[in-house]
């Protein structure tokens, strides 16, 4: 298998200051897609190779919706729009009519 190098989007050089502080420049913080008061992990390899990420609190009750199983789902329903397919519906009303009318209840 022949995997592509990661594109380079944002790189900086940062200065440590006294208290171990570093600014982080907009370019990085736009490439992160951070702002101000998110949260960030920093992790280095035994090559000393760092990764900085960008971290999203999700709050537990919409914890269901970011699991493998579920953004699956979620692919699939973007290929399936993407290809034209499926319908669409004006009101939740007009789609339980119609589901209701195609599969009626033995």
């Amino acid at each position: 298998m022949n995997e592509k190098e990661p594109r380079v989007i944002a790189e900086a050089e940062l200065k440590i200051r006294s208290k171990g502080q570093v600014t982080i420049p907009r370019e990085i913080q736009d490439a992160l897609h951070v702002k101000e008061g998110d949260r960030l992990r920093l992790t280095v390899d035994d090559y000393g190779d760092a990764r900085l990420e960008g971290l999203v609190v999700i709050p537990a009750d919409q914890r269901w919706y970011w699991t493998p199983e579920w953004q699956a789902g979620e692919r699939e329903a973007d290929e399936q729009i993407a290809a034209g397919e499926g319908r669409v519906f004006h009101s939740a009303e007009e789609m339980f009519e119609t589901l209701e009318r195609e599969n009626p209840l033995p």
